[in-house]
Formats: structure tokens, C-alpha cells, sequence
């Protein structure tokens, strides 16, 4: 496989209104049909990686914003067998899942994809969405979930790679645990942070982290600080950020667009995921909040195919990221744009 300077991969829309809160978005439906489409255009492209969530619960609202969604190991399996480049990266909370499941899993995903398997670790933020169903755990706080998800992860990666494990931690007693077959390497790990603990987690046991701050400068200062937490550790850590392409002939059509976007925002499907994620939404200076308050739950980059391409090249320099996970108010026009006409060019000017 080819590796680039800069990564590109695709966030696909595997839970319905994708990540603009908006009446007025192009449908995305959470089918298995618009997911598979979706991959096999970005895979057509070369493109570095697709991920899907894992979303077990919506927002509510008007539009009932992520009440629908399919489940991302079972998906991405189906995308495994029918890509044939990217990077096929499934997403699971650790409070929900037995390590020793995951990695079996996983092993099974490494196979169906030929080697190309990525596991995205999500140490169970939303209340609402576990609850549900009787696994969150109100002893174990943002921090001790840290804790928690440590020896989730080392207890995967130790059945990814030993014959039989032994663990005696907190909260997994594994007594002569076997998993075959193993991967065959191991699966690139993925993972969100943004507080000091959260990064220290990622470094340590990840490949990848996802950043992401209200603007440039707070991102940046998040990235540097995954990076000197990975110098201190004496290992690497590449960090991503997500954008939402809105990509238009003129710069007047795509700005139209994208007001028309916001100005169907879902208000009370905005309030639910501010609910959900424990954030209130009075806080001025939460990334989050502020990116929600316009209907895109992350930066938006507006404009023409050389205005975005444009954009691109500036937020990557001006945080210093290792790459960007795209995201699309319409996948399939947007994905045939940026293929053609924008990710040659960057890959062209990062060598």
C-alpha cells in the first residue's frame, strides 16, 4: 500500500443527517447502500482510510438526528470485503464490548480486509446513549474511564499478539484467555482526545488521534501538546482533524448552500447532543458548542474545488496535522470532486 506525507480518509455517514444538524441537508439515511457507495468512490480514489461511529442513541429534534444507525464492526465488514485499498476503521465503546470479543473481531475484520483492519476506541462519554441499555457505569468518571480503557486496550492488543493471557487489573480478571487467529499485524488504533488524560491515553496506545479545538490556535496548541506527551513517552502519535467540504462551481453557490444549511438548523436535535455529551450549551468558548450553533458539528470548508483546496492546505500547515478525515453534505458529488479534482493536487504539494 502506498503511504503519503498526509493521510485523507472519509468519515462516512453511517447514522442518518450525517454531522450538519440541518432540516435542509441533501437525505443521508444511514442504508447500507449510501455507506457502500460512499467507500467504494473514496476507495476508487485511493483515498488513506474510511470510519464510521459507533451510535447507539440520537438527538432527537425535528429531524431525529442520529436516531438511526447501523452498528460499525458488522458495516465495515461489509465495506472490508468490498474495498480493496483503504484503510477500514470500526469504532467501539469500551464499556459495552469484552476486550476478548474485540479482539477476535478484529482478527476476523483483519482477514476480511486483508490486513487493512482499524479499531477506534471510544472510552464512553455519553451517558444518555449507555445508559440505555444498563452499561454505563456512574462510578467510573471521566478520568477513571481513562483507567478503564487502558486495560481494555492492553488486554486487545495482549490477545492480538500472546498465546494465552493472564490479567489481574481493576476491572478484567482474564484467567489463561486464548483468542486465535491472530491479526496479521496489528491493527491500526485510533482514538479521541482533547484533555491532557484523554491524549496521554492515545498516545500511549494509539497510532492516531483525532483533534480538534474551537479554531486554528486551539487546535494547534492541542496537536503540540499530543506531541510533546509522545517525545516524553518515547514514541509518535500522527493527529487528524475533521472538516466538512462543501464544495460549489462559484463561491457564492457554495456559501448559499451552506446558509441554507444553517439556516435549517435543528434546534432541539442540537440541544439533545449537547445533553448527551454533558456539554452546556452557555459555554462561549466550547468547540462543540460553537460549531453547533451554525448546524455543523465540525469545521465546515466552503467554497469552489480551488477555494477548499485551498483551505485544506492552510488548516493542515496551521495546525500542524498528519492528515484530515473529510466529511460530505452530499458524499457522493462531494466525494467525485474532491477525488478528482482536489486530492491529487495535495498529494502533489506534500510529496
Amino acid at each position: 500500500m502506498t503511504t503519503y506525507n498526509k493521510e485523507f480518509g472519509v468519515f462516512l455517514p453511517i447514522a442518518n443527517g450525517g454531522w450538519i444538524v440541518s432540516e435542509n441537508t441533501p437525505t443521508l439515511d444511514a442504508s447500507y447502500q449510501q455507506n457502500k457507495t460512499a467507500a467504494l468512490i473514496a476507495d476508487s480514489y485511493k483515498m488513506d482510510f474510511i470510519m464510521s461511529m459507533a451510535k447507539w442513541r440520537g438527538y432527537g429534534g425535528k429531524t431525529e438526528h442520529w436516531g438511526t444507525s447501523l452498528e460499525s464492526i458488522t458495516m465495515m465488514a461489509g465495506l472490508a470485503e468490498a474495498t480493496s485499498h483503504a484503510k477500514v476503521i470500526a469504532t467501539v465503546h469500551t464499556l459495552m464490548m469484552n476486550p476478548a470479543a474485540i479482539a477476535k473481531m478484529f482478527a476476523t475484520l483483519d482477514q476480511i480486509s486483508g490486513g487493512r483492519a482499524g479499531l477506534n476506541i471510544v472510552s464512553g462519554s455519553f451517558r444518555d446513549e449507555l445508559n440505555q441499555m444498563g452499561v454505563w457505569r456512574d462510578e467510573v468518571d471521566h478520568d477513571e474511564r481513562y483507567v478503564y480503557a487502558q486495560e481494555w486496550t492492553e488486554l486487545v492488543h495482549k490477545l492480538w499478539q500472546e498465546d494465552h493471557v493472564n490479567y489481574d487489573g481493576k476491572y478484567f480478571k482474564f484467567e489463561d484467555c486464548v483468542s486465535q487467529p491472530k491479526p496479521s499485524k496489528k491493527p491500526f488504533t485510533v482514538c479521541a482526545g482533547q484533555s491532557e488524560r484523554g491524549l496521554r491515553f492515545s498516545v500511549k496506545n494509539t497510532d492516531a488521534c483525532f483533534v480538534g479545538g474551537k479554531d486554528d490556535a486551539e487546535t494547534l496548541k492541542i496537536t503540540r501538546m499530543a506531541r510533546d506527551i509522545a517525545d516524553e513517552l518515547n514514541t509518535s502519535v500522527k493527529c487528524y482533524c475533521m472538516a466538512i467540504l462543501i464544495i460549489e462551481d462559484t463561491e457564492e453557490e457554495a456559501q448559499a448552500k451552506a446558509d441554507y444549511y444553517r439556516a435549517g438548523k435543528d434546534s432541539g436535535a442540537v440541544e439533545g447532543m449537547m445533553r448527551s455529551y454533558g456539554i452546556d450549551p452557555a459555554l462561549k468558548d466550547n468547540a462543540m458548542v460553537i460549531r453547533s450553533q451554525g448546524a455543523f458539528m465540525s469545521r465546515e470548508l466552503v467554497g469552489t474545488v480551488e477555494s477548499v483546496k485551498q483551505q485544506l492546505i492552510d488548516v493542515i500547515d496551521n495546525t500542524e496535522m498528519d492528515g484530515v478525515m473529510i466529511i460530505f453534505d452530499d458524499y457522493e458529488k462531494g466525494l467525485h470532486k474532491f477525488g478528482q479534482h482536489i486530492l491529487p493536487d495535495l498529494r502533489a504539494h506534500y510529496g
